[in-house]
């Protein structure tokens, strides 16, 4: 059995997952073989080494042919500008599931895909007051949550995981901007997907965005127990980097684990 422990104690992105799972072992080759394999253009993808806290950890980054907004902090929290405009092709959930189904995947990898997509989307289209069918992902459906969503099922699926452990994940205070303005932190799409999925959350005092859209439907998809068991081993861990800078760092470790009986 491969157990694993999410420690969310800086919330949770797609781009943390998926660095997370890579420290951990899942294979880049893997990856790179599916990512070469979308019928997507317009992005590459870079796993580096970067330093935080002092720890060296691992950075999985997306990078697309244009303006990537999400990593940009002052379009999150400072003024608009006016160069803002959105050059994202808009996806329907369709068409994101045909990319999954055309990919160099295992059945498995597919299947884990589409879970976490449909998750946000049922969260998305709740958020706007639309159906699964009629939400575009224009900020979801931005290349990069593509690629951090089934690059986060292939990782996952690569390191044969069975159980989950999320006992707690913790969010921010505040507020962030989005295409459709200010919105309050969690952000309604992960509130919807806290509330559906019943995922122990908690809102800590740091500003900021610490959960997105992305990294809760992954944690909804995946999560078999909130429940960490009493003792156990830590065969194993992995730490992938958050993009940006709060007053605490941006971490998230995952621990393939064994339980141990008390003797």
């Amino acid at each position: 059995m491969n157990q694993l422990y999410l420690e969310c104690y800086s919330g949770i992105s797609g781009d943390m997952f998926v660095a997370s799972l890579l420290d951990l072992g899942a294979s880049k080759e893997v990856l790179e073989e599916v990512l070469s394999s979308l019928s997507l253009t317009g992005f590459k993808t870079e796993i580096t080494r970067v330093n935080k806290s002092g720890l060296d950890v691992c950075d999985f980054n997306v990078i697309l042919d244009h303006d990537n907004h999400d990593h940009d902090m002052n379009y999150l929290y400072g003024e608009h500008t006016h160069h803002e405009h959105h050059h994202h092709e808009h996806r329907h959930l369709h068409d994101i599931l045909h990319i999954i189904d055309h990919a160099q995947m295992t059945d498995h990898a597919k299947e884990l895909a589409k879970k976490i997509f449909t998750i946000l989307g049922e969260a998305e289209a709740k958020a706007h007051g639309t159906s699964i069918e009629e939400v575009h992902f224009h900020e979801v459906g931005a290349v990069d949550s593509i690629v951090d969503i089934i690059s986060a099922a292939v990782c996952f699926d690569d390191l044969g995981i069975d159980e989950v452990y999320i006992p707690v994940i913790y969010e921010g205070t505040g507020t962030v901007n989005c295409a459709h303005g200010t919105l309050p932190i969690p952000v309604p799409a992960v509130n919807n997907i806290v509330s559906s999925h019943h995922l122990p959350i908690h809102i800590d005092t740091i500003k900021g965005e610490l959960v997105t859209p992305t990294g809760a439907a992954i944690a909804a998809s995946i999560v078999t127990s909130h429940t960490l068991p009493s003792t156990f081993t830590i065969k194993k861990t992995g730490i992938g980097a958050g993009k940006r800078a709060y007053e605490r760092p941006s971490l998230l470790r995952a621990m393939l684990i064994e339980i141990t009986p008390r003797h």
